[in-house]
């Protein structure tokens, strides 16, 4: 009877051992993991300004021409001319010229100077007493004839200063050019007052009167 009595008291007392133990352990909860919003947000890379593309210049076209393969060439060798006229150079004048006895000028005052060593004999009599030339160029056309030839057309006024009295001409002015090898050279020129005196005109060649105002 004690012995059975034993044995109950110590199973209540392991059980409630066990039930103690259970009600003082601590239990712990796991907390959500929370963002940190005070952390700094990244900073973007700088944005860097793209340059504004270069405004695109129109290309500069050759006055009156009708753009075929040369024209540029032959501007070039007439520009070569008028610039060699300007400093009164020789070389500069010589050289746009087709060296060749068929090279033809007709010429502002009405002569006419055949072959190119007659034109550089002419250019190295007059060109040491020329100073202070000033050409103003205007309407210049440049014609293409095919690939190896070109016509340009030009009015003109140039002053100067010539054995010391100063002088003004203006005309008008057509240049043959012809291809020879890989240059342009000026093989025909004629040139010729632009303001004709009346009195040198033939009737049949005189421009016909413009007619009255109606009163």
């Amino acid at each position: 009877m004690i012995k059975g009595m034993s044995l109950l008291a110590v199973l209540v007392l392991v059980c409630g051992a066990v039930v103690a133990q259970n009600s003082n352990s601590s239990t712990t909860t796991e907390r959500p993991r929370t963002s940190n919003t005070n952390r700094a947000k990244p900073t973007p890379p700088p944005q860097t300004e793209k340059a504004a593309p270069a405004p695109k210049t129109a290309p500069k076209k050759l006055p009156a021409t009708d753009d075929a393969p040369g024209a540029d060439a032959v501007n070039h060798a007439f520009n070569d001319l008028l610039n060699g006229i300007r400093h009164a150079d020789v070389n500069a004048v010589t050289g746009v010229y087709w060296n060749d006895r068929r090279l033809s000028l007709f010429n502002y005052n009405g002569t006419v100077t055949k072959g190119w060593e007659q034109v550089k004999k002419n250019r190295e009599s007059s060109y040491p007493e020329i100073k202070d030339v000033k050409l103003d160029v205007r309407e210049v056309t440049i014609t293409m004839l095919g690939t190896s030839g070109a016509v340009v057309t030009c009015l003109w006024t140039q002053s100067q200063n010539y054995k010391g009295e100063p002088e003004t001409a203006s005309g008008r002015m057509t240049l043959v050019f012809k291809r020879i090898g890989t240059a342009w050279k000026a093989i025909h020129l004629h040139s010729s007052p632009d303001n004709p005196n009346p009195a040198a005109i033939p009737p049949s060649e005189r421009p016909a009167a413009s007619p009255s105002p109606t009163p």
